[in-house]
This record gives structure tokens, sequence and C-alpha cells, in this order.
């Protein structure tokens, strides 16, 4: 039986056969999306999805870290709806502004930490983080340190896909041989993962090394020259790597020392993920001057992102009266987005999600901690509703299976033929389900990927693949 909407509508393998025809999606893999197309989803409610066909499948991965109040909210239609009838679009170029977008730059500067109480609203997290870039220059320019523009960033970050976020981040996977990034001004200091540590390293000495290493990169490029520091509390898209717990204040205090504004990419962590509104002054005990977000931000309903930044930069940035801040977009600031955050953070509030984040994430994490008895499981890490396992060919040296395996996906299509959505990237598995997510459901997520990763790894192994 199809999804309703489609019932009187194309048939599912037309509404297939469109998709495979018509669209570019997003990472696209030619080959398999040419032979196979794609999975046509046609309903959400709560942590569960339909597709095309009718099958259902509960959704570990959170649409993509976002659909944190869970789908099918009529609250959110509702009031999607009165805005595009009160006030479908109203630009907020220069003088011009709507009532949705004041309301939510004043709750989101409620919410965020110390001093960051001013906001610039964008599309999503790529252009938040286009506009961090920038605003470091803006803001050295105008602190009278032209040159000091340069930043450092993370190997294994994910920062978004335009052109300047793509360049800031340096995940593996996304550095392809057809596009150019952009490598001057940008460069890239170790990824805080403790389980890829130096063998007999303990993750003070491990912690000690980071640092040492990012005070050398200064150093080397020369204080005068380096404005900022991007870095996510957690690395989400580069497996959820969780950084030792004196990691991230030990780097704000170099940043510190050295005016390096210090760039915190919440666009995953952010809006409940880890239990908190913002995960890096809670969590981690660290004030960015900065804070990108999305996603959790509208819960995904709708694209809005948000540059949060502090008063300081502010009145920097203001102090000479005649300049312009000549950055934007034509949907900043767009009312009805902002309506359906204003609504989205209602939500969370009303039913205490980052209480079940908290609650309900510490079992989540608990349950996927026990994959680590499983053959191929190397690692098991992250924090409360983000969690990722890294699969190895041997648990002692942490040698990774051959790529073209394909392990990560191997074990992804086993979960999905049992009702069962993880994220496959590369060797690894991530989830991060919505922030509704009950007891009973994780262990239903538990339950199958355990099963998943059974199915995989015996076929590996009479496929002749050694695993130890």
């Amino acid at each position: 039986m199809t999804a309703d909407f489609i019932d009187n509508g194309p048939s599912p393998h037309d509404l297939w056969q469109m998709d495979r025809d018509h669209t570019l999606h997003p990472w696209a893999n030619f080959g398999p999306f040419e032979r196979e197309g794609s999975l046509i989803m046609a309903r959400g409610e709560g942590c569960y999805l339909w597709d095309a066909e009718g099958r259902r499948y509960f959704d570990a991965v959170g649409g993509m870290w976002c659909t944190n109040i869970g789908l099918g909210r009529a609250e959110i239609g509702q009031a999607m709806a009165e805005q595009a009838v009160q006030l479908g679009f109203a630009n907020s170029f220069v003088d011009m502004a709507n009532g949705p977008s004041a309301m939510l730059g004043a709750k989101l500067a409620e919410l965020a930490p110390g001093d960051l109480n001013r906001v610039h609203f964008t599309t999503g997290g790529s252009t938040a983080i286009d506009t961090a870039y920038r605003m470091v220059h803006y803001y050295q320019t105008s602190m009278g340190r032209p040159d000091k523009t340069q930043v450092i960033a993370r190997n294994f970050s994910y920062h978004g896909s335009t052109y300047i976020s793509q360049s800031v981040g340096k995940r593996p996977g996304d550095r392809i041989a057809e596009f150019r990034y952009l490598e001057s001004g940008i460069h890239h200091v170790s990824a805080p993962n403790f389980y890829r540590a130096p063998e007999g390293m303990d993750e003070a000495a491990f912690c000690d090394h980071l640092v040492a290493e990012f005070e050398a990169k200064i150093a080397e490029v020369g204080a005068d020259k380096i404005g900022g520091f991007f870095a996510e509390p957690i690395q989400a898209s580069g497996g959820v790597i969780v950084p030792p717990a004196a990691y991230l204040p030990r780097m704000a205090a170099v940043c510190r020392a050295h005016d390096i504004l210090f760039i915190a990419d919440e666009v995953v962590t952010a809006f409940g993920r880890t239990g908190h509104w913002f995960t890096s002054l809670d969590q981690f005990g660290v004030q960015p001057d900065m804070i990108t977000c999305a996603k959790g931000l509208t819960s995904g309903y709708i694209p809005l992102g948000a540059l949060i930044f502090s008063d300081r930069i502010w009145a920097a940035m203001a102090a000479d009266g005649e300049r312009w801040f000549t950055s934007g977009f034509t949907y900043s600031g767009h009312p009805v987005s902002c309506a359906v955050a204003l609504k989205n953070i209602e939500i969370m509030e009303r039913e205490d999600l980052l209480g079940n984040a908290t609650r309900v994430g510490g079992y989540f994490e608990a349950r996927m901690a026990e994959m680590k008895a499983l053959p191929m499981v190397g690692d098991v890490r992250g924090s409360k509703l983000m969690v990722c396992v890294e699969n190895v060919a041997d648990k002692a040296s942490r040698v990774l299976l051959p790529e073209e395996l394909n392990v990560g996906k191997r074990i992804s299509d086993a979960a999905e033929a049992m009702g069962l959505m993880v994220r496959p990237m590369g060797h690894l598995n991530v989830m991060s389900p919505p922030l509704t997510i009950a007891k009973a459901e994780v262990d239903f997520v538990a339950e199958v990927l355990e099963k998943s990763i059974r199915q995989v790894a015996d076929e590996l192994v009479r496929d002749g693949v050694r695993l130890a």
C-alpha cells in the first residue's frame, strides 16, 4: 500500500524514475545512483519514516543530525502556514526587519552563553560558516590587524559544502580531485581522536600533544596572521570525535593569548543533541566568540542558520559608524523560517526534550557501548544522542578493512532491511536520533544494529576476509 500523498499521483516507480532521470543529489555517487536510483521517502511521524512503497523505518539518523523534535508536528505546519499567510517574505537587508526574526534573535541571545547577544541569520550551516570566516577578517581589520585573517581548523572536520566552508573543513572523503579548495590562509591540525592516538600515549599526554601542535602551528604561521580557530565541540561527520576533557578549554586559552577568535561550529551539537542548548560552555567549559548553528534550530522543517557572536565583536565592527557589513543572503531572517524556529524552541522547552536527551541519551550511549564486544567493532564513541560505531579489521591493531568492502554501507543496508536506518560513512556507522526517542526504541536500535553487524561480519568471513 503506497503512502497517502501519492495515492492519486505518480506511482512509486514513476517517482523513482523522475528522480533518477533529473536530480543530482548532494554527494551523488554516479555509478550506484544510475544503477539503483534512490529510496523515495513519503511520510514521517516522530522517529519513523515510510517510503513510497509503504515500508516503515526507525530513523536513527535523525534526517541529517536535524529532526530533533521528530517529524509530523502539526504545530509546526500551523505556524508555517499562519506566517506564510500573514507575511510570506520580507527582506532583511540594511534597515528592514520582521517580527519573527526580531523575536528569534532575542531568543537566541537569551539561550546562548555569555555575551553572545548578536545574531546574523543565514540559510543554513554552510552559509553560517562562510559568514563566520568573513567576520574574522572584518573584526581583525576593524581592530587594526588587517593581516590577521588566516584561520586554523582540524583534520576530519566538516564545516559545510560551500567553497569556503568545505575548504575550512577537511574530511578525507570530501577532498576530491575534480574540485578545488582554498588552500592559502587555511591551516589544519590533528583531530582530537583518542582512539587514534599514538601507541602508548595516555589521554593527558595526548591532550598535551594536541595543544603543543596547535601552538607550533601558530608559531609557524605567525600569531600576527592567525585570526580565527574553527572547532566543532564534537566532530560530528568526522566520526563523532569527542575530545579529551581538557582539550577545548586549553585550546581556547591559547586562542585568547594570541587574540585568535574561537568559532564553535555547533551546527550539529546545538539545540539538544547532547542535552544542552549549546554544548561549548555547558559540556566543555568553553566560552566561544562565535557560534554557528542550523539543523536543530528548526528541527529540519525549513532551512535556517545563524551566526551568534559577541557584543565585543559587534562593538569593534561598529566602532566606525560609516562601515558597511556587505554580507548576507536573500533569505536571511526569512519570516516563515524564523516563525518555525520559535515554535520549535517552544516545543523543546514545553516537552523538556533537552532533559529527555540527557536521560535517554545516557541509556543510548550505554546500549551502543555494548557493540564493542562484536566482531569488527573497534570503537564506540559519542555523547548522548550522537554516537558512532567504528568498524575495523583487527581490534588490537585498529587496522581498517579495505575501502572497497564498503563495510559501513553493508551494515546500513542490512539494518535497513530490518526496518532501521543508520548512516554509513566509509568504515563508520553514525546515529543521531530525534530527541523524542524512548528507551524501548533505543532497545530496538541496539538489537537490530547488533544483528546487522554480526550478519555482515559472517558474510565477510565467508568471503575470505580475515577479522581479528
